[in-house]
């Protein structure tokens, strides 16, 4: 990062009979705008999407979660590792919250974690379903969310889920790390059933039996069965 600003000002000119000025390039005339800038970050946006990124909007989950979700892809959340590789942290502080010994990185603490990934166990045996083995986050989300078959239907809870698990991994983490509190896996799995009812419920969406169904068998509660 430091190099490619180096290489930058080595391009500029000083002069000093004139005085400096912001300008957005994008727009000399006008200048900058709220509209200007979400132009031109919907403009880069690649043409050509992979599935995990179709998958990370919901129109049943709060949009913070999408946001969450969409770093998370990219490797954008401040999990140790990163925050170690940008200097943020020392190296020796770059070992997973949950105590497990091992490095936080992305992967580790969404998927490989013996704390935290153990959860998708739990889950996979809440829904009814074989566990989903993944190399990578991404690939993760897409079987995941094909792990129950392949109606529309289904594949749009299964998204959900995930999405939610994601949420409640990374909640606890902070809890962890900022607050010193501390959920079993169990506990986890509580609240991810918790959130999707009420995510359903909120959004206008017609569960056929009450919370307690929900608890047992969401599939039967959405007529998936």
């Amino acid at each position: 990062m430091l190099r490619e600003w180096q290489s930058l000002l080595l391009t500029l000119t000083l002069q000093v009979q004139s005085s400096d000025w912001w300008q957005w390039q994008p727009d000399p005339d006008e200048g900058y705008t709220v509209r200007g800038a979400y132009q031109l970050l919907t403009s880069q946006v690649p043409s050509t999407l992979d599935d995990a990124d179709k998958l990370i909007w919901h129109t049943h989950v709060p949009l913070k979660v999408s946001i969450l979700a969409w770093r998370l892809l990219r490797d954008r959340l401040p999990t140790r590792v990163n925050l170690a590789t940008r200097g943020i942290l020392a190296p020796a502080a770059h070992f997973c919250v949950s105590g497990c010994g091992e490095a936080e990185s992305a992967h580790h603490l969404f998927i490989s974690c013996s704390t935290f990934g153990s959860l998708w166990t739990l889950l996979c045996s809440w829904i009814g379903i074989a566990p989903v083995h993944s190399t990578s986050i991404r690939d993760h989300f897409v079987q995941f969310t094909c792990a129950a078959g392949g109606a529309r239907t289904r594949r749009s809870f299964m998204q959900l889920i995930w999405l939610v698990c994601v949420w409640i991994v990374w909640t606890e983490r902070n809890h962890r790390l900022y607050r010193g509190s501390e959920n079993s896996s169990i506990q986890m799995l509580d609240k991810i059933k918790i959130l999707s009812f009420w995510w359903l419920k909120s959004t206008s969406v017609t569960l056929t039996s009450n919370y307690h169904s929900w608890w047992s068998s969401p599939f039967l509660c959405l007529c998936l069965v």
